[in-house]
């Protein structure tokens, strides 16, 4: 099946079995090697990218069905020597170790904190009338989806707490 995707800005086109998923795309077609096959069953959020401004298990959906979306992986997210914040943030606050979930839990930080600051509510929400602030309780909710066997969690809160202190802000 020809298609194509629009990855990081860039349109590509493939020409791939319709069974293959967004995540063998990005990686095995497209050479973007940052989303990573953890599970293969969406329960560990490795694979996570951006696609049109939400964050999805990319091997969970198959590539075909995002022609015209807007796809996002960490790559896209920022250069080694241009990181993003979160990114420069995770490495301040050591939000990683082996690095394996760090790309997934990169790609879910960014999109989450776009769901705070649109108020979306989470699980553990309390008030529904005020702005969703980015407590240590939300963070951990809202990334639930995203596991590291290493256990930087802690790291990981702190970078995305320090983040979404500074959009406060700006």
């Amino acid at each position: 099946m020809q298609f194509e995707l629009d990855v990081n800005g860039e349109r590509h086109a493939l020409d791939l079995d319709p069974r293959t998923s967004l995540l063998d795309a990005l990686r095995d077609h497209l050479g973007l090697t940052g989303s990573k096959k953890g599970c293969d069953h969406g329960q560990c959020g490795a694979c996570t990218v951006i696609v049109e401004g939400r964050r999805i298990n990319s091997c969970l959906t198959l590539a075909c069905m995002h022609e015209g979306d807007e796809i996002t992986t960490v790559e896209g997210l920022g250069a080694p020597d241009d990181l993003s914040p979160l990114q420069r943030a995770f490495v301040e606050h050591d939000g990683y170790q082996c690095g394996y979930c760090t790309p997934g839990q990169i790609c879910s930080a960014t999109a989450m904190l776009g769901e705070i600051e649109k108020g979306w509510p989470s699980n553990v929400t309390e008030d529904l009338e005020t702005q969703v602030e980015a407590s240590i309780e939300e963070i951990s909710e809202r990334m639930s989806g995203n596991l590291c066997r290493c256990s930087c969690y802690p790291g990981i809160v702190d970078a995305i707490r320090q983040v979404a202190k500074e959009e406060a802000r700006a």
